[in-house]
């Protein structure tokens, strides 16, 4: 009986210091804590530098499909056997080579518009006093929609 009396009286104050500190916690955040909300993908969507891209892309596409028709003529020319299989392989390098090159641009050109992004969503919420943004998609309710004012920035 002592034993149990014993164990009640240890949960109730771990309890209650628990339950403290849980309001303590709450309340350390200021009153004036302000939280914006961007649809990133409405942002991406609307800028003028994802736009070139992709027709940076269509076009650098459209090029590489040119080079494989030629190859592929090319290829249909040749008759001697070895000298096809020769051909063939220095087209299949040349064509890798150019896909890479492609990939490695696109990459690095889309990292560097996500940093600008980025870098103008970080500043638009510094200047209207926002201590945090976050993706529209992950919060359910509450916080200010600035989508719009950081897609106007971008076009």
């Amino acid at each position: 009986m002592k034993n149990n009396f014993k164990t009640l009286a240890i949960a109730l104050i771990a309890f209650g210091i628990g339950l403290t500190a849980g309001n303590y916690a709450v309340s350390d955040v200021p009153s004036n804590f302000k939280v914006a909300v961007v649809d990133v993908s409405k942002v991406v969507a609307s800028s003028a530098q994802v736009k070139a891209l992709k027709n940076e892309q269509r076009t650098k596409s459209q090029e590489l499909a040119k080079f494989i028709e030629t190859a592929k003529a090319n290829l249909d020319k040749e008759k001697d056997a070895t000298k096809k299989k020769a051909l063939e392989a220095k087209y299949n390098k040349e064509f890798n080579a150019k896909r890479d090159a492609i990939a490695k641009n696109y990459e690095t050109k889309l990292l560097a518009i996500d940093k600008s992004i980025s870098t103008l969503i970080d500043s638009n919420a510094k200047t209207n006093g926002y201590n945090l943004v976050l993706a529209k998609g992950a919060v359910l309710s509450g916080g200010t929609d600035i989508t719009d004012q950081i897609a106007k920035v971008v076009k």
